[in-house]
């Protein structure tokens, strides 16, 4: 099997999966799909992780959450997902001290239909390699991320390439926002 990693300036694949987006009885789970911030004309950032209850996934999870209001802040939905189940999702959460008071959902993707279009399914497990998609509000891929399953990434570097999609310019090496894009005229 070979990755072909979903590219810049591709369509964001269509999907509607179950996701775990409360530890609340009766409201643990609910069905999401990409309207979830085309219809709102947002900004989506989904980020995927090998295995539940594993080692460096929550450390990523719960650095994602900590930071979920400058994602908010800027106009855009975060999206946790993995191809474990919802009913693995909401253990996890109901067990892992850090995962308990998430802001965003878990999508499950048990059939790796998603993982598999995407272009990030590990060869030998089939499970999802630390993959970050920065999808503008009309669906197109703008930023693409993997990492290898034994490395972490780093969140403030997913809200620095966001910011500097978002201005629309051309932002240099290291720009960080409040910093002058290039101006060619």
């Amino acid at each position: 099997m070979s990755n072909r990693i979903l590219g810049l300036g591709a369509e964001f694949p269509a999907f509607e999966k179950t996701a775990v987006v409360s530890r609340e009885k009766g409201q643990e789970f609910k069905t999401i799909s990409n309207d979830i911030h085309t219809a709102d004309g947002k900004w989506m950032v989904m980020f995927w992780w090998p295995k539940d209850f594993t080692f460096v996934c929550p450390t990523e999870i719960a650095e994602f959450n900590k930071n979920e209001g400058e994602f908010a802040d800027r106009d855009t939905v975060l999206v946790g997902a993995s191809t474990d189940s919802e009913f693995v999702h909401l253990a996890w959460r109901n067990n892992h001290e850090d995962l308990r008071d998430l802001k965003f959902p878990m999508l499950a993707d048990t059939s790796k239909s998603l993982a598999e279009e995407l272009g990030i399914l590990e060869a030998t497990e089939k499970i999802a390699y630390r993959a970050t998609f920065i999808i503008d509000p009309q669906g197109i891929v703008r930023w693409v991320s993997a990492y290898d399953l034994s490395v972490g990434r780093n969140v403030e570097e997913v809200l620095r390439v966001l910011d500097a999609l978002q201005t629309d310019e051309l932002c240099p090496c290291n720009w960080e926002k409040g910093e002058a894009t290039l101006n060619l005229n």
